[in-house]
């Protein structure tokens, strides 16, 4: 079996992939040993976001009366929210099968291994086996939860997100260790439905990542939650017993331990880099991860890499267009590399957390002589009228030039709003830009002009 281009791998990385192929009229073929749409369909982006919206909704239900509405006796079901949850996963899975079948993509279900450029083995999954020529191959096989020695997931009482997102009771309580996207998403979900819940992490702020701002706002919103943070925490020992979980952590040299019914191992990933046989054709990497151009070719002519596969940003969106740019490049199209530092981040706990570019401490490290505006959620019209107030946005521009650097949103729909300052970013706005940009009123989107208000000494409404 022949094709123009092969794909190993079907996450959004790997089928976006595919798609833009046949878009060339080439004949396109996709190896999948799993699920289609891979861990972000399935067991990432979309059914943890099910699962958080549930936790959403019935926070609003508990508060119903602040909105003048009356809700008793709220309570949840717990396996109905898990299956609403794999659900949605499933229909999204499926939707994928359509689009191979809509494209002509022909999907192998099995396990592929490169045998030298151009030449594919595959192991079947039903047991068989089938050798796969191409004349281009595009590798997208991701990542997956990292393991600890001495730390690792058993999935029974010691969970990665995959093993979270199927348990089959609610937990009374769970310590969840690494406090970025994933730790603190999962946080907020078990504390929502009433989980006693603890976060550590090692380094000194929850999503380390984001500005520090940003981090403390959200380390104060979930400490009145009531979940209990432990930063600068190292995790000296886990003890498994039959019903429980203690974890040993040490803090300036002082150790305590943490009793719960589960662990939530939430320390990042590791690339899913066995037996393809990258060694054998001698593919350059880095501690794993796969080395590639700025247009994703590896050192092995006729060989591309995608996606989580080929290290951070460890984002679908990140693989999505990835995927789009190294097709277009294999086809001889004109190409822009894509600039890394106009990749959005979100996080979709309550309050929200989105943020592009810059950090102020980043840029001041970069040398900027800075001008930054900020801007309370609580001030903003739509906002009262959701009756979500937390949090602020806070951007960062250049003082010399006006251009915009960066920007930070935690507060309601975060995740929607940081598109605009996004776009803004990728077409080097300045501020002058954003404030002849009219935003309508109210909407949250307001916030933005606000801000930049507020970075060039001309508040309005603060």
């Amino acid at each position: 079996m022949h094709f123009d281009v092969l794909v190993i791998g079907s996450g959004p990385g790997g089928y976006v992939a595919a798609i833009r192929a046949t878009h060339f009229g080439k004949k396109v073929g996709i190896v999948e040993r799993s699920e289609l749409g891979g861990i972000c369909l399935n067991w990432g982006c979309i059914p943890t976001k099910a699962l958080l919206r549930s936790a959403e909704i019935f926070e609003h239900m508990k508060h119903a009366d602040s909105y003048g509405l009356s809700a008793e006796n709220v309570s949840f079901d717990f396996p109905k929210v898990i299956k609403r949850s794999r659900d949605v996963a499933g229909r999204m899975a499926k939707g994928v099968a359509f689009l191979m079948k809509k494209n002509k993509i022909e999907v192998i279900a099995g396990t592929a291994k490169l045998t030298k450029p151009g030449t594919v083995e595959v192991a079947l999954n039903d047991g068989g086996s089938q050798t796969v020529t191409a004349d281009k191959i595009i590798i997208a096989t991701g990542a997956r939860a990292r393991q600890v020695p001495g730390l690792e997931a058993d999935g029974k009482r010691v969970l990665t997100y995959r093993e979270a997102m199927v348990v089959k009771e609610m937990p009374g309580s769970v310590v969840v260790v690494g406090a970025g996207a994933i730790g603190v998403e999962f946080a907020y979900f078990f504390n929502s439905l009433g989980a006693e819940v603890t976060i550590v992490e090692m380094l000194d702020n929850i999503l380390p990542v984001e500005d520090e701002e940003v981090s403390k706002e959200l380390a104060k919103s979930f400490k009145k939650k009531g979940i209990k943070i432990h930063t600068g925490t190292k995790v000296e020992n886990m003890k498994k017993g039959k019903n429980n979980v203690t974890l040993t952590v040490s803090k300036d040299g002082k150790s305590e331990d943490i009793t719960s019914d589960y662990v939530l191992m939430a320390i990042g990933v590791q690339p899913n880099n066995e037996n393809l046989g990258l060694e054998d054709l001698g593919i350059t990497m880095d501690r794993g991860w796969i080395k590639v151009n700025e247009y994703y070719q590896t050192n092995v002519d006729g060989i591309y890499a995608i996606g989580d596969i080929i290290g951070p940003p460890w984002l679908a969106h990140v693989s999505s267009k990835e995927a789009i740019l190294a097709v277009e490049h294999m086809m001889g199209e004109k190409v822009v590399p894509l600039d890394y530092s106009n990749i959005p981040g979100c996080t979709y706990c309550q309050p929200q957390v989105a943020s592009v570019g810059l950090t102020e401490k980043k840029a001041k490290e970069a040398g900027y002589e800075l001008k930054i505006g900020r801007f309370p959620i609580r001030v903003n019209g739509k906002a009262q009228g959701l009756g979500e107030t937390e949090g602020f946005i806070k951007i960062i521009y250049d003082a010399k030039y006006g251009e915009l650097l960066g920007c930070h949103i935690i507060g309601p729909e975060a995740t929607e709003l940081i598109t605009e300052v996004t776009f803004a970013k990728s077409i080097e706005s300045t501020y002058m830009e954003v404030l002849h940009t009219v935003h309508p009123h109210p909407t949250l989107s307001e916030i933005v002009a606000e801000a930049t208000h507020d970075a060039i000494g001309e508040p309005i409404h603060t």
